[in-house]
């Protein structure tokens, strides 16, 4: 597991190491300096002539020290302050006196462009960023995105705000960001990730005294995080689930995720469709138990048998908006005690009913796209997207359920406990199908007894890491929702 950290919990740490532990602030920007000399050398940066372009508060503090450093292996290197000596943190006026003492050289304008330099150290804004850039600031920034000049960023790309990884007004695009104890979350979403380049996280001594309100998985924990599979189990021992899905003679969605859900380990999988849907769905999948159900005639019994059945239940994909789906949502709700996976038309189905929610028994996961949760909460797509974790923490918290919010990075949250920011995955993935496939993949993974709150970001990151095999067997514009199923089988090879 990988910490992300906020602003305020940085500062907080910052704040620790400081005044409790006992290490100077000028100790640990010494050694964020080190940190950043490791990862230029280490990457064969051109160091032939530097640049490094800072602000007057301790992340300008850092790009001093770095020039220091650059200045004493004999480099040719030159320190660009912009921005208002008064506004000058105590460190970094400390620093600026130790370096004019090496005779590191200042300069506070431009004789010419920086495409005269071989690399660019970005030391002008920090975490605490919380305004939009404006005057010099921003034209420089644009100067050095112009200058086509490798650019490694310190602790964060200059112009991003480190709680949501938005642009304020202009950032920096760098190749590489060395951020420093724990990453920031702003370094994990659109569009911060892909302006920060390679990230590379430096132990520098700042150490946390409680655990940080973010977290992600890394690529090489996934078998730590699945369900044990004893030697000694049959199919009874791996769960039931029950798929209620697909709508008269549309069958693929409930395929999908079926099909994901025997494929993640489940014991038994049944699908709850319509009758019209039984022979393509038993010959594309003939482990598959199945119960249909007649358009318009909804036996409330028989589906009370099946809830009783089941360890777990998928509802939503590919039914569409109809009667009956509002027959079988509304009647799962009230009775079922197991956990419910909402996704897909039981979603936009709840979005016409949403006090439904104010009567269940169980834990429900709801698996909302942006639209899907633009319709849950009647909000603006575009709204969803600028405030993403905010977003989903508050479906969760005011409806006291698991919210998985899809997107490029999807965000899990759960109430009182810390959200999840998925890192896997790629945009061959935005294809039809994909999230039934993610919904199978946490039902099998919840059958198997993983209790919903590890299964939800599990099953997630485990998507995304399918995702990720089928694009080097694909590629982005080719990959298709069977590719990841079929995936599944090397991610979970041990």
């Amino acid at each position: 597991m990988q910490y992300l950290v906020t602003s305020s919990e940085m500062k907080h740490y910052d704040a620790y190491t400081a005044n409790i532990i006992g290490l100077p602030s000028l100790v640990l920007m010494e050694r964020a300096a080190l940190a950043i000399i490791n990862q230029l050398q280490k990457n064969h940066y051109n160091l032939n002539k530097v640049a490094v372009v800072c602000g007057y508060g301790n992340n300008g503090g850092d790009g001093i020290a770095v020039a220091r450093l650059l200045k004493l292996q004999h480099i040719d290197v030159d320190v660009y302050l912009i921005g208002e000596v008064e506004n000058a943190s105590d460190e970094t006026l400390q620093q600026i006196k130790i370096a004019q003492h090496y005779n590191v050289k200042f300069i506070t304008s431009l004789a010419d462009s920086f495409s005269q330099y071989t690399t660019i150290i970005d030391a002008i804004f920090g975490i605490g960023l919380n305004r939009l850039v404006t005057g010099n600031f921003l034209h420089t920034i644009e100067q050095m995105n112009q200058s086509n000049v490798d650019v490694l960023a310190i602790d964060i790309p200059s112009g991003l705000c480190c709680d949501t990884g938005k642009i304020l007004g202009t950032a920096v695009k760098a190749k590489q960001t060395v951020t420093f104890a724990y990453s920031k979350i702003g370094l994990s979403l659109h569009p911060g990730v892909e302006l920060a380049g390679e990230i590379t996280i430096a132990d520098i001594g700042i150490y946390a005294t409680v655990p940080a309100s973010h977290y992600t998985y890394q690529t090489n924990e996934l078998h730590q995080l699945l369900p044990c599979r004893s030697n000694n189990s049959h199919k009874g021992s791996h769960g039931k689930v029950l798929v209620i899905a697909g709508s008269e003679n549309m069958s693929g969605a409930a395929y999908f995720s079926a099909k994901a859900a025997y494929k993640t380990g489940a014991g038994l999988v049944r699908i709850y469709t319509p009758i019209c849907n039984r022979d393509i769905l038993l010959t594309q999948l003939p482990e598959l138990l199945f119960t249909p159900f007649i358009p318009n005639k909804i036996d409330t019994e028989k589906l009370e048998e099946l809830i009783n059945w089941a360890s777990v239940i998928v509802i939503g994909p590919g039914m569409g908006v109809s009667d009956d789906t509002r027959t079988i949502l509304s009647h799962v709700l009230n009775h079922a005690t197991i956990p419910i996976i909402i996704d897909a038309d039981g979603l936009n189905t709840l979005a016409q009913n949403i006090k439904l929610l104010e009567q269940v028994q169980s834990t429900i996961i709801v698996t909302p796209h942006l639209g899907e949760m633009a319709r849950l909460i009647n909000q603006p797509i575009e709204k969803i997207k600028d405030n993403l974790i905010s977003t989903a923490k508050k479906f969760a918290n005011d409806y006291h359920l698991i919210c998985v919010l899809k997107d490029a990075k999807t965000i899990v949250t759960i109430p009182e406990q810390a959200t999840y920011i998925n890192q896997t995955g790629n945009s061959g993935m935005a294809t039809g199908g994909s999230g039934d496939v993610l919904t199978g993949i946490m039902a099998g993974l919840i059958a198997q007894h993983l209790p919903p709150t590890t299964a939800a970001p599990v099953s997630v990151y485990l998507h995304g890491l399918a995702g990720d095999v089928a694009l080097k067997k694909q590629n982005k514009y080719s990959l298709l929702a069977s590719d990841i199923i079929d995936s599944l089988n090397e991610i979970l090879s041990v």
